[in-house]
C-alpha cells in the first residue's frame, strides 16, 4: 500500500487530501460514495492516515471522488478517525486553496474564482480570492442552514441514557439546554458557562468528556434527525461557546468521538449562525477557535430551505506525504489510544 497525500490546515485543524492511492470508490453520487467507502479495502486508507503512528486522535482528511453531475469541479469525502462526516467547511477552505495552487480549478491570477464541490450533505463552494497569482482567502458558501430544536433540557435525557451521560468530577448535564441546528452537519450548542468552563484550552480535557456526555443524552432525541435524509442524522458535534461582544463568539467544537476542531469549525459556524439569524442577528459574526485564528460568517441568502452562510478563512499547505504499510507491520493500519 502506498498513499500520497497533500497536507493543510485551516485555523489550525488539519486536512490530509489524498492524491493518490485511494482504491475506487462505487456509487452514482457523493452520499453514495459515502456509504460504499466503510468497505473494508476502502476504510483501510482511512484507518492508515488517520491513527497513529501516520495520524492523531483528531486527525482529518478526504478522498476526492467524481461529482455529482458536471455542475461541480470535484466531489469530496471528509473523514476523520471514527468515520466520514456529513460536511467540512474547514475542508472546503483547503479544498479551495488546493485547487488553485495546483491547477486543478482555473483560476484567475487576480479577482475570485468559484470551485464547485459535491460533499455528503450537497453542493457546496470555495470561493478563492487570490492576488498577484496568491491566495488570500477563501469563502465557504455552504448549505442552506437552519435550526431544528431549542432549549432542549438536557438533564432528563442524561438521566434516561445512563452512564453514557455521566461525567465523574464534572458537572451534570440537569439544568442545562442545548440549541441543535443543522450546518452540513447536526450540531448541538451549549455556552461553555453553563459549566462554569470557558471555549479556552485549559479547559479542553473537561469539553471533550462533556461533550461526549452532551452527545450521548441527545442521541434519540427527535432534533437529532435529518428532517429530509436519514444518512446525515444523528449529533455530530457539540459547539461550546462564549460570548465575547457583539457579533464575535469563541467556541470549541467536539465533534464524532470526542475530537476537538482546532478551527472555529466550518459547518458548525454554519450552524451556529443559523441560530443567531433566527434570534434576529443580521451582521457579520467574526468566530474564534481554540488556538486563535477566526472565520468571518454571515447570512448570504434567505431561502425557504434555511440560510445560506459564507464563511471566509484562508488553509494552508504543510506538506506532502508519501505513506507506506510495510505487509510485515504487526500494528497494519495503526492504532488510537483515545
Amino acid at each position: 500500500m502506498q498513499i500520497h497525500t497533500v497536507d493543510y490546515h485551516t485555523g489550525g485543524e488539519p486536512f490530509r487530501i489524498v492524491t493518490a492511492g485511494t482504491p475506487d470508490i462505487p456509487g452514482g453520487t457523493v452520499l453514495e460514495r459515502r456509504e460504499a467507502a466503510r468497505a473494508p479495502q476502502i476504510d483501510a486508507v482511512r484507518r492508515l492516515l488517520c491513527h497513529e503512528p501516520r495520524g492523531h486522535a483528531d486527525m482529518y482528511g478526504c478522498f476526492l471522488v467524481p461529482p455529482d453531475d458536471d455542475g461541480a469541479h470535484l466531489g469530496v469525502l471528509f473523514w476523520h478517525k471514527d468515520g466520514y462526516s456529513t460536511a467540512c467547511g474547514h475542508g472546503t477552505i483547503a479544498l479551495g486553496v488546493h485547487a488553485a495552487d495546483t491547477g486543478l480549478v482555473a483560476t484567475a491570477p487576480d479577482g475570485e474564482t468559484d470551485v464547485v464541490v459535491d460533499v455528503p450533505s450537497g453542493r457546496v463552494t470555495a470561493r478563492v480570492r487570490r492576488s498577484a497569482g496568491r491566495v488570500e482567502a477563501v469563502t465557504f458558501r455552504n448549505v442552506p442552514s437552519y435550526v431544528l430544536a431549542r432549549d432542549v433540557e438536557l438533564g432528563p435525557l442524561a438521566a434516561a441514557a445512563g452512564p453514557a451521560s455521566s461525567v465523574p468530577g464534572l458537572p451534570g448535564l440537569a439544568g442545562v439546554t442545548a440549541d441543535v441546528s443543522y450546518g452540513g452537519a447536526i450540531y448541538a450548542s451549549v455556552p461553555a458557562a453553563a459549566f462554569g468552563l470557558a471555549a479556552a484550552p485549559e479547559h479542553l480535557t473537561a469539553l471533550i468528556a462533556l461533550g461526549r456526555a452532551v452527545k450521548a443524552a441527545l442521541a434519540g432525541h427527535p432534533a437529532a434527525r435529518h428532517p429530509e435524509d436519514e444518512r446525515l442524522s444523528g449529533i455530530y458535534g457539540v459547539i461550546f461557546y462564549d460570548e465575547l461582544g457583539p457579533g464575535h463568539q469563541r467556541n470549541v467544537t467536539v465533534f464524532a468521538d470526542g475530537e476537538v476542531d482546532r478551527s472555529p469549525c466550518g459547518s458548525g459556524t454554519a450552524a451556529r449562525l443559523a441560530l443567531l439569524h433566527a434570534d434576529g442577528f443580521t451582521g457579520t459574526l467574526v468566530h474564534d477557535g481554540v488556538v486563535g485564528a477566526s472565520f468571518r460568517a454571515r447570512v448570504a441568502e434567505e431561502t425557504e430551505a434555511g440560510v445560506i452562510p459564507e464563511i471566509e478563512g484562508m488553509a494552508y499547505r504543510t506538506g506532502e506525504h508519501r505513506f507506506t504499510l510495510d505487509p510485515r507491520d504487526p500494528l497494519g493500519t495503526g492504532f488510537t489510544l483515545r
